[in-house]
């Protein structure tokens, strides 16, 4: 089960949310969480190949006396796609800082519309960011990253990739706050 129901009240009028289509929204959630799942999973491989690039790195430089010349431009590489990929599962999974002292004071139906409100600001920072990142990637397409012989787009990948996930996991998020239910953490 990818969404759980909460225990606040249905503070919906008319029973809008219940006229959403339900077998399409509960794939969409699970297509969210397959995602999550794969990203992490990919962050996990990612982590592991930094630290092998991290451990040739140093094992070049203090044994062999010659650093190859490549591992540290990976690894700067694999910290970007672990971090980016990693902050959007973060989005999804509640993982990140928030407060919630003034969303506490609030009656029921204004908590309900601040969380809608706090994931239409997320949902807009990932879409402006996968566009600017995108932009920047493409700017700097021609050009090569040296020690990997790769364009610099490169780059700019996982932070244009962490913006369409971050907002492809509000509108999850928003989706499961008007069915009143609760996304449930991939990574479980």
């Amino acid at each position: 089960m990818l969404a759980t129901p909460t225990n606040e009240p249905d503070v919906t009028e008319g029973g809008g949310a219940q006229a959403l289509s339900a077998p399409l929204l509960d794939a969409y959630a699970r297509g969210c969480a397959g995602l999550a799942r794969a990203c992490m999973w990919t962050s996990v491989f990612g982590l592991v190949c930094l630290i092998i690039a991290v451990t040739l790195q140093i094992f070049g430089r203090h044994v062999l006396n010659s650093t190859p010349t490549w591992a540290e431009s990976l690894a700067l590489l694999l910290v970007l796609y672990v971090t980016m990929l990693g902050a959007a599962v973060g989005v999804r999974d509640a993982g990140h800082i928030g407060f919630e002292s003034l969303q506490d004071l609030l009656p029921a139906a204004g908590r309900r519309r601040l969380r809608i409100f706090i994931h239409l600001l997320v949902l807009l920072f990932g879409v402006l960011m996968a566009w600017n990142c995108g932009v920047l990637a493409e700017s700097v397409a021609a050009y090569k990253i040296p020690n990997l012989g790769i364009s610099n787009a490169w780059k700019y990948i996982p932070a244009t990739l962490s913006g369409v996930l971050i907002a492809l996991f509000s509108i999850e998020h928003i989706i499961a706050i008007l069915r009143n239910q609760k996304v449930v953490p991939a990574w479980r």
